[in-house]
């Protein structure tokens, strides 16, 4: 499970059965209620798990999504228990692998979409800036410029893909024929809420949030929470303040840099994906654990 550097590329727990491997995250059935999600340190860019893991990593991304999780109560519930590891797995050496990367979570209905967060014109958002003055049918003011800061955030959902597939943009109006018109618009309302509220901290911080995006799910009775992860390198672009400039991409403590260096290959981002150097490897380490660090300090 581990390798030589204590990195996990893939979970195993016997207790339970296993449902599912995601891009990131291996999750297994707890009881009909809960499920335990393993953060592991695999690495997707382009849609596409490198073969190579990223040390510590799974341990950063569960440690910044606690944080933001508790931050975020007061505005939406969230998938979080008071359930503990040392509750549901017995092996003790088990246990201390998995402490700071998995979690013992609510069951819950996934809504069909990312709900996606945009402050700033980066991206995809550049590119389709660039060929219509739109982002994702959003109309904007001509004359920005890349990596601008734009003039009101955006919700630019997306729907969830397979893994290996790509998310594809979608309107409001298609997440309404998805989810209905008050659900919609809730999703909308609070994601945008949660982004201005953690882009407020984050840059107190040294840390401009660009953009990002959240996963929602609904209990039996229809509640709305906040799943998966939230605010991490991965589902984000985070800059460093002190190197942003409006009209470059700026260098960002997410896995930007690995995706810099998948351009420099002749690789024509489908499976399998190249093997990362372990310079790349460290370095996407070391940002990822300096957005921790920032972030979260008191």
């Amino acid at each position: 499970m581990t390798d030589s550097a204590g990195a996990i590329y893939e979970s195993s727990i016997p207790d339970y059965p296993l449902i599912g491997r995601g891009k990131v995250r291996d999750i297994y059935s707890i009881d009909d209620d809960h499920l335990l999600i393993v953060t592991t340190d695999r690495l997707s860019a382009f849609d596409v798990v490198m073969p190579d893991p990223v040390p510590g990593k799974g341990e950063v991304l569960t440690q910044i999504s606690l944080f933001w999780f508790r931050m975020m109560e007061e505005i939406i519930e969230n998938q979080l228990t008071t359930r503990s590891i040392d509750e549901v797995i017995e092996d003790p050496r088990l246990c201390e692998q998995l402490r700071r990367r998995a979690l013992v979570v609510k069951r819950l209905k996934p809504l069909p979409i990312e709900a996606v967060v945009r402050g700033y014109l980066i991206g995809s958002g550049w590119k389709d800036y660039q060929e219509s003055g739109e982002v994702c049918g959003i109309p904007l003011p001509p004359g920005l410029c890349q990596a601008e800061r734009l003039p009101e955030t955006l919700f630019t959902p997306a729907s969830k893909a397979e893994a290996g597939a790509h998310d594809e943009n979608i309107t409001f109006e298609r997440v309404i024929e998805l989810v209905g018109e008050r659900l919609a618009s809730r999703v909308r309302d609070v994601s945008i809420q949660i982004y201005e509220v953690a882009a407020t901290h984050a840059l107190q911080r040294g840390i401009i949030i660009a953009d990002t995006k959240f996963e929602f799910g609904l209990d039996d009775e229809g509640r709305l929470y906040l799943i998966d992860e939230v605010l991490t390198p991965d589902s984000s672009r985070f800059w460093p303040v002190e190197e942003y400039e409006v009209g470059i991409s700026p260098p960002s403590f997410d896995k930007q840099f690995v995706r810099d260096y998948l351009e420099t290959l002749d690789w024509d981002k489908t499976a399998p994906g190249p093997e990362l150097p372990s310079e790349v490897i460290q370095k996407t380490a070391e940002k990822y654990q300096e957005a921790l660090r920032r972030l979260t300090k008191v």
